[in-house]
């Protein structure tokens, strides 16, 4: 029974390393970087890592349970589907600062339904990497539950963690300098649709 807590320790941290990978955090940054509030900022990394989760649990454990893989050229279309939108919500973000002309915040239930689903499409591109991790690292049907549960809220953890960092500069700056927040937001909105259009390509590389 010992020997459990050390890989559900290693589950946990992996999580919050995962978490922090450049297409999960570009992809929430176009969100996060909008909000007016820190405690929103927060909230964007908390309901993408449900959303990642959620889905990494049903698909995951349906393909352990059933003993099946997720064909690669699946696996590949998925990630391009992370590639797409990225660009797209790079691209809203950057409209929508031109459209109104100052800086447009989400409100709790905006960042509710956009990062739940960033965090099911992220997690329905990983979904296939999650299953051979665990099935790596763990045996049995529970004990691969326990493992992807460790690992959700691990992400959870950091990607909340990571979202209220990159909130404060922006709330803070929304506060006494408007012209250049939405500076900042334009920009993170260009380096969203630059790194899409670099996934995609690289995953169609490898295809």
């Amino acid at each position: 029974m010992g020997a459990i807590w050390p890989v559900l320790l290693f589950g946990l941290l992996l999580g919050m390393k995962h978490a922090t990978e450049p297409d999960h955090v570009i992809a929430v940054s176009t969100i996060a970087s909008r909000t007016k509030k820190l405690s929103l900022s927060s909230l964007a990394g908390m309901f993408w890592g449900i959303g990642h989760t959620l889905t990494l649990l049903v698909v995951g454990m349906v393909i352990i349970a059933f003993e099946q893989r997720i064909p690669e050229r699946i696996a590949s279309y998925l990630e391009m589907a992370v590639g797409i939108m990225i660009i797209v919500l790079g691209v809203f973000s950057f409209r929508s600062m031109l459209k109104v002309g100052h800086h447009h915040s989400h409100d709790i239930r905006h960042v509710h339904m956009k990062s739940t689903l960033i965090g099911i499409v992220h997690g329905l591109a990983g979904s296939a990497g999650m299953v051979l991790l665990t099935a790596a690292t763990v045996k049995g049907v529970w004990m691969a539950l326990a493992f992807m549960l460790i690992f959700g809220v691990g992400t959870v953890i950091g990607m909340m963690l990571f979202t209220t960092f990159l909130g404060i500069p922006f709330v803070w700056m929304k506060a006494r300098q408007q012209a250049m927040n939405q500076w900042m937001v334009k920009a993170v909105s260009l380096i969203s649709i630059g790194y899409g259009v670099y996934y995609i390509a690289h995953i169609a590389a490898e295809m």
